[in-house]
């Protein structure tokens, strides 16, 4: 598992790309605990208007998203194009900081931030086009490290901006360490990546944008997406559903919440290295099925579970589970468009939206007929649903992919 790193490292544009996308993850890591207390509570937006504030960004990510992914292939590079976005998040979080009104924070909430949010599927379609000549398997790999990289951001960076801003009145200078991470990402593009070598064949600069989204929602790629989204909306409603279910019937604390989310964080590290090394000694269909079957299993426990010692004990099982379901699907829906590193890559935010719209379906389902236990129980059925798809789909050893 070590040598995923040191593949990462002898690399240089990966090397340059694992090092932007920690501090991509700092500028999350830094400002979504606090942007709803921000938004509501500092400047004084409604419960309403923030929750349109929040479902048109992630609208407005997902569109970015594809649109950059296809403007990128046709560039035959992704260099400018991170350029770009790493601009809109110096300027989308600096704006918030140092003219914090209600306007400004949905000016940059809606499309200054979410613009920035691209660099996430960018820097993984960069990875795989500078990677075309690796062995699939280093592929894996590096996309594991890369994304234990991100995860470790989100690990280590609350705790520090806490910590940092602890006596402070305000929550709003972390925006202004979002934006100098931002900040280090543009440093890290401008001068980290070759501007003269071109990552992708001149002949992809053809690909028409209609073309482009048909592609994505052709028969060979959608059914896949929805399998994949309806497996990764797991991870979503636990996030709803675990501290209802901890500080509701297991009779814990806000603290217990806290303290297994992190515990369930730091595994996730460890486990998304592991499932690299399953995936590339099995096969990219084997590691997702089993990881999303774990993670089915932790959340009928979770469901059933009325301690809080119960979910303590449940952590190890939610890490491995959860490592695999974000790790694996970097490289899945990638290859669905294999010959596209932009729009395969764009996938990636496409699963994101689509994987909370469908959790919240699950959330408002469960919470109609059930309690938030049985809610969870749903949302395991959900992505068993899902492995249940895939399986069907990619039953064969070999993935299929659109040509």
């Amino acid at each position: 598992m070590l040598s995923s790193f040191s593949v990462v490292y002898r690399h240089k544009p990966i090397r340059v790309s694992a090092t932007a996308i920690f501090f991509f993850g700092f500028s999350g890591a830094a400002t979504s605990p606090y942007m709803s207390l921000i938004g509501i509570r500092e400047l004084g937006l409604s419960d309403a208007v923030y929750s349109v504030l929040i479902f048109l960004a992630a609208v407005v990510n997902v569109s970015a998203s594809v649109t950059a992914g296809i403007i990128a292939d046709r560039l035959g590079h992704f260099r400018s194009p991170m350029i770009l976005a790493a601009i809109f998040g110096i300027i989308g979080f600096g704006l918030v900081y140092v003219v914090p009104t209600p306007v400004m924070f949905a000016i940059a909430t809606l499309v200054l931030i979410p613009v920035f949010g691209t660099i996430n599927s960018l820097i993984f379609a960069n990875i795989r086009a500078v990677s075309s000549g690796m062995a699939v398997r280093e592929l894996m790999a590096v996309n594991s490290a890369v994304r234990a990289i991100l995860s470790a951001s989100w690990v280590l960076v609350p705790g520090i901006v806490g910590a940092l801003l602890v006596e402070q009145p305000s929550m709003l200078p972390a925006f202004l360490l979002a934006s100098l991470a931002c900040l280090v990402c543009l440093l890290l593009f401008v001068f980290g990546l070759d501007r003269s070598k071109p990552v992708q064949e001149g002949e992809r600069q053809h690909y028409s944008f209609f073309r482009s989204i048909r592609q994505i929602g052709s028969a060979s790629v959608l059914p896949r997406l929805l399998a994949i989204s309806l497996i990764s909306a797991m991870l979503h409603a636990n996030g709803t559903v675990l501290p209802l279910i901890v500080t509701g019937k297991a009779g814990g604390t806000s603290a217990d919440v806290g303290v297994i989310v992190g515990i369930v964080a730091f595994l996730e590290i460890i486990f998304i290295l592991f499932w690299g090394w399953v995936e590339a000694r099995t096969s990219i269909l084997f590691a997702m099925v089993t990881a999303a079957l774990i993670y089915c299993s932790y959340l009928v426990f979770l469901g059933l579970a009325d301690r809080p010692m119960d979910v303590y004990l449940l952590t190890v099982v939610a890490g491995l589970g959860a490592a695999g379901i974000i790790a694996i699907p970097i490289t899945y829906l990638q290859n669905l468009i294999a010959d596209r590193a932009g729009l395969g890559s764009s996938l990636i935010a496409v699963n994101i939206f689509l994987s909370g719209g469908l959790a919240s379906l699950m959330f408002a389902l469960g919470t109609s007929i059930s309690d938030y236990a049985g809610t969870a129980i749903i949302a395991s059925i959900a992505g068993a649903i899902g492995v249940g798809l895939l399986w069907v789909l990619d039953r064969t050893p070999k993935l299929k992919t659109e040509g």
